[in-house]
């Protein structure tokens, strides 16, 4: 092959190869995983500190790949329109066009693309010093391109310095919704991703237990019935109130009732439940999960009296019912199950009026929405604007409510049909 032939050739396939390495990294390098660069740089990883570096000014790197772009392209194409037009003539115009067309399109664009998109973590780490030398030679002629082309957008009324980017939490809650896997697990791993960034916006009087299902023991009991009631209940801590319910003056640790009493074993009646005891922690209803989880661990505590803006005892919440919201019910040997939700043949479910939203939400992933009520008693009586009576039924958000049964002014029991799949 002649010299004169060759060196064109030549010239246009190094072209080409740069054009895909410019196609490519500019596909990895917004493809990325941030997410997994913080964990490398983290772990010593000085590459993925340079990425991040890059990434951190996207409009640079973008306007310096695009400029190498398409000087490649440019010269490939000037290249080998000249080369064919000295072969073929004016006709070397069409073939050029046809040639470079394709040759672009397949080895400079969609494959260097396709390739990057599938590796993109791995390709962005090993480009990283190459794209910054880049973005450093061509940045005096990108700054005036991005100077250029905010000022056209400002003459139109666009102004990108404006522009907020989303929020992290709007970005992990769609990555939440985008894991994808088989249908139970990830049905499970969303409403444990979903409940952790919910710690934030939930109040503990959401899932506190109301004080009309708080079990507690009067303080002025006589110490063997005190034991008695203790050992018939299956929890560890309990209230103490004395003249009446609302007037809670401690909480009881069934193993600091039985240290006292191994103390005294020759007289029991010799045990001071007022020495026994300990303080209550009193904390208000307004309190999100994330505080009080926070002021768990602080206390070393598991449990605090919930209260109202004017002191009026609410209920009780725990350490447990927190994390029962992150990874779901946390059942042990002493646990009582409560037939709460009932699945009927029909698909229709028979549902307690007490049963929170979130928690049908977390099992079924029905989306029911909870911001101005905690329970499914709450919906029907916040959407209805009214005291329905049995039999009644109503339709929202997609669902059927039927009222079975209703104890004074109380829905117990509720007939919830979703909308068919």
């Amino acid at each position: 092959m002649e010299v004169g032939i060759l060196i064109p050739v030549i010239a246009i396939v190094v072209l080409l190869v740069l054009s895909a390495f410019f196609s490519g990294s500019e596909t990895a390098l917004t493809a990325v995983s941030r997410a997994r660069l913080h964990a490398r740089e983290s772990d010593g990883n000085k590459r993925a500190g340079l990425v991040l570096s890059i990434l951190d000014k996207k409009d640079r790197m973008i306007g310096a790949l695009l400029l190498g772009n398409n000087l490649v392209n440019i010269l490939a194409s000037a290249l080998a329109t000249s080369f064919l037009i000295k072969m073929f003539g004016e006709a070397g115009v069409v073939y050029a066009t046809l040639m470079m067309t394709m040759l672009v399109l397949i080895f400079a664009e969609v494959l260097p693309k396709t390739y990057a998109l599938h590796h993109a973590n791995k390709m962005s780490l090993a480009i990283a010093p190459i794209i910054r030398v880049v973005i450093v030679v061509f940045a005096p002629v990108t700054e005036a391109v991005t100077w250029i082309v905010r000022g056209v957008l400002k003459l139109i009324g666009v102004d990108i310095s404006k522009v907020a980017a989303g929020s992290h939490y709007e970005l992990l809650r769609g990555a939440i919704e985008m894991h994808e896997g088989p249908e139970r697990e990830t049905l499970e791993q969303r409403a444990m991703l979903r409940s952790i960034l919910d710690l934030f916006e939930v109040d503990v009087e959401e899932i506190m237990i109301h004080r009309k299902n708080v079990e507690m023991i009067d303080a002025d009991l006589p110490i063997d019935q005190m034991v008695d009631a203790v050992l018939d209940s299956p929890y560890t801590r309990l209230p103490l109130w004395r003249d009446n319910q609302d007037n809670i003056v401690g909480v009881l640790h069934s193993k600091r009732l039985l240290m006292a009493m191994k103390e005294h074993r020759a007289d029991i009646f010799q045990v001071k439940i007022d020495e026994v005891a300990a303080e209550p922690w009193f904390i208000p209803e307004s309190t999100d999960l994330y505080d009080q989880l926070q002021a768990f661990r602080q206390r070393r505590e598991h449990f605090a009296i919930v209260i109202d803006e004017y002191g009026a005892f609410m209920g009780i919440v725990t350490l447990e019912d927190i994390l029962e919201e992150i990874v779901g019910e946390i059942d042990d040997e002493h646990d009582m199950v409560v037939p709460g939700v009932r699945k009927m043949g029909d698909g229709s479910f028979l549902i307690d009026g007490e049963v929170t939203i979130r928690d049908l939400d977390r099992e079924f992933d029905w989306g029911l929405p909870d911001e101005d009520y905690a329970t499914l008693a709450g919906l029907v009586l916040h959407e209805s604007q009214m005291l329905p009576e049995v039999g009644q039924s109503f339709s929202f958000h997609g669902f059927r409510f039927d009222i079975i049964k209703r104890q004074r002014n109380q829905l117990t029991v509720i007939k919830v049909t979703p909308p068919a799949a």
